[in-house]
């Protein structure tokens, strides 16, 4: 079967919510929205198109200012990557990574970088695979601002 690799369009719309929120369960509707109305100097989305014209991935590219290792700024920053289950392991995440690396490339961008979970394994392997090297290991803290004292 042949999958081709292209920018999301508006009619993608549908299949996308099913996979943004395969991908992030708590993502809404309202995200995927968003995605598909980011400015092309900010961002694109990517799907892999089956032969059947079904869509079984996306990338989502974005800029950022800052990434920890890269030198310039801004970069291209793989927010997130999808593929089903029957599109795993035959090249389909990477077809979608070379897109992004063009379309980096075209916005004029010289540095792309991702991150994941410091426990995903699998995520690991895979940017691994497609050419990322680590940067740095961190763990993220938050807490609550107390309000004023009366």
């Amino acid at each position: 079967m042949t999958t081709t690799i292209r920018p999301s369009r508006a009619s993608d719309r549908e299949e996308l919510v099913r996979m943004v929120t395969t991908l992030w369960p708590d993502a809404t509707e309202n995200d995927v929205e968003k995605m598909l109305a980011l400015p092309p100097a900010e961002g694109i989305v990517l799907v892999a198109e089956r032969g059947d014209g079904t869509l079984g991935g996306f990338a989502e590219i974005g800029t950022r200012k800052y990434a920890e290792g890269c030198d310039t700024s801004p970069v291209a920053y793989l927010e997130g990557i999808w593929t089903a289950s029957d599109l795993r392991r035959i090249g389909i995440a990477s077809d979608l990574v070379r897109e992004a690396e063009a379309w980096a490339r075209f916005s004029g961008l010289t540095e792309f970088a991702s991150d994941s979970q410091i426990d995903n394994h699998g995520s690991e392997a895979f940017h691994i695979a497609a050419g990322f090297e680590e940067a740095e290991r961190s763990i993220c803290w938050r807490r609550a601002v107390p309000p004023q004292p009366s």
